[in-house]
């Protein structure tokens, strides 16, 4: 039986960090009328976080990436705007350049006490934070079968996206060190593939069963089923500091889950390569970003990204002119050519360094830089 045409809609949530202006240092236990204001401002788009210096916002359900970046720029803005009267600031990066994990505090909310208690340090590392983006594809079997082929772009999606190469005051040499924290917990990586969305209940269920979680909502693969949403969601990504970033990376998952939609349409398939190619991008991507290339297993060797991508770009034009996202897949080449946050991060660390600046100074300026870079473009 054919499939049915998704709706394609999308939906982008997105995690923040609290900043002192004064100190560069995060808030480690912000007041309560701090959320509080935030709610007002936006709604039921903001939820607390796990760590109480994080903040995280979710668009609406939206049509198209037009609508996405109206939601997601208004968010922006007015929770900057929030932030900034209560005496703060905030940062989109998926690491704070020097923060001290074992100073934060975790939200006093019972989901977040069980992982805290459950986990213990894996959890009380968690300070990172994360992109994800929804996008509707209603059919369970179809949103199984795109699930196992869309593996193989993830790595990709990550390249472009870095924005965490320090840790506690070091330079990490990997240009998403959040995956090297977030990989510490179970049920974290690349999914597990299945023949059928049964198939997929069955397994999940074996361990709800056991008492292990109660629903699926614990299991933080790098992509999944939405159990919420009708939804694929792609988690790999680090947060993007540029709000045209993140929107190029969301219409770009959009294209690529389209493009093999119209493959499975045709009873045609994306080929599945094992885990462990796969993950040897994945592990470059985290490692480079796009700098040194990834893997193509056809061809069976080191490809530069930017080759990669424009082979990318041609098989999904027809895509973002279906989804009306042509503009936003054409900042991908911007993000290659310029760089992720990750990079400029770096540059300025650098630069300040060659400068004569101490240690500490120079990463207090890359704190300057990613909050005047949060707001770029809203």
């Amino acid at each position: 039986m054919p499939y049915a045409e998704p709706s394609f809609t999308i939906g982008i949530e997105e995690e923040y960090l609290l900043i002192d202006p004064q100190t560069r240092d995060l808030v480690s236990d912000p007041p309560d009328a701090l959320f509080t204001d935030c709610e007002q401002a936006v709604g039921n788009l903001v939820r607390p976080e796990f760590m109480r210096s994080q903040i995280e916002v979710g668009t609406s359900v939206c049509g198209d990436i037009t609508a996405a970046r109206a939601d997601l720029k208004r968010l922006r803005s007015r929770l900057a705007e929030v932030t900034q009267r209560h005496g703060y600031r905030m940062i989109a990066a998926s690491t704070h350049p020097f923060a001290q994990w074992m100073e934060q505090k975790h939200t006093d909310k019972a989901r977040y006490h069980i992982l805290a208690e459950d986990m213990q340090t894996v959890a009380q590392r968690l300070l990172i934070c994360g992109m994800h983006v929804h996008v509707g594809i209603e059919d369970d079997e179809l949103r199984i079968d795109l699930m196992n082929q869309v593996s193989y772009f993830l790595p990709h999606l990550l390249a472009l996206s870095t924005s965490s190469p320090f840790w506690r005051g070091h330079r990490t040499g990997l240009k998403s060190y959040r995956l090297a924290v977030f990989d510490e917990l179970p049920r974290t990586g690349l999914p597990e593939r299945f023949d059928s969305w049964a198939e997929y209940q069955r397994h999940w269920q074996v361990l709800a069963k056991a008492g292990l979680f109660e629903d699926p909502t614990m299991i933080w693969w790098d992509v999944r089923p939405s159990h919420k949403f009708p939804t694929l969601e792609m988690r790999i990504t680090d947060v993007c500091t540029r709000l045209d970033d993140t929107l190029a990376i969301a219409a770009l998952y959009s294209c690529v889950l389209r493009m093999l939609f119209r493959l499975a349409r045709n009873n045609q398939r994306w080929r599945i390569y094992a885990d462990m190619l796969i993950q040897e991008n994945r592990w470059r991507a985290q490692r480079y970003g796009f700098d040194q290339g990834l893997v193509d297993f056809g061809r069976g060797r080191l490809v530069a990204s930017q080759q990669l991508m424009e082979e990318l770009f041609e098989l999904t034009a027809e895509d973002a002119a279906a989804l009306g996202c042509q503009r936003e897949l054409e900042h991908v080449r911007r993000i290659v050519s310029e760089g992720t946050s990750a990079d400029r991060q770096l540059a300025v660390y650098q630069q300040a360094l060659d400068d004569g600046a101490e240690k500490q100074d120079a990463l207090n300026q890359v704190v300057d830089f990613l909050i005047e870079e949060t707001l770029y473009g809203c």
